[in-house]
């Protein structure tokens, strides 16, 4: 199994621990040179949106994956986390249908995950 679908198993579990909803992962690397694999998930509230990004956070850094950059905590309508290979978006549920990145990312290829 590869680094990349390492980190996006550690990732998915985290969005899933903390009931994220609607978990997408897609496979951008055909299509793209920004990552390998792209997350998207929402929460409920402001609230449960940072929770998400912080239990993601600390259970990547957990298995050793390196925090590039992270975007839009304070705001916590849109949290991007940049591990690389892997950008997870986390959003609120209006934000996310507004910005609708499945849309712009379908000709990445969706991965069915269990958690």
């Amino acid at each position: 199994m590869s680094k990349s679908m390492d980190m996006v198993k550690t990732a998915y579990q985290a969005l899933d621990k903390k009931l994220a909803e609607d978990i997408k992962v897609i496979d951008i690397s055909k299509v793209s040179v920004l990552a390998d694999y792209f997350i998207i998930a929402n929460g409920a509230n402001i609230n449960q949106v940072q929770a998400i990004a912080d239990e993601v956070l600390e259970k990547m850094e957990q298995a050793g994956y390196q925090l590039r950059q992270i975007e839009g905590y304070q705001s916590a309508i849109w949290i991007l986390m940049d591990f690389s290979d892997v950008v997870i978006h986390v959003f609120s549920r209006d934000d996310r249908r507004f910005y609708d990145l499945e849309r712009i990312w379908r000709d990445g290829t969706i991965v069915e995950m269990e958690a």
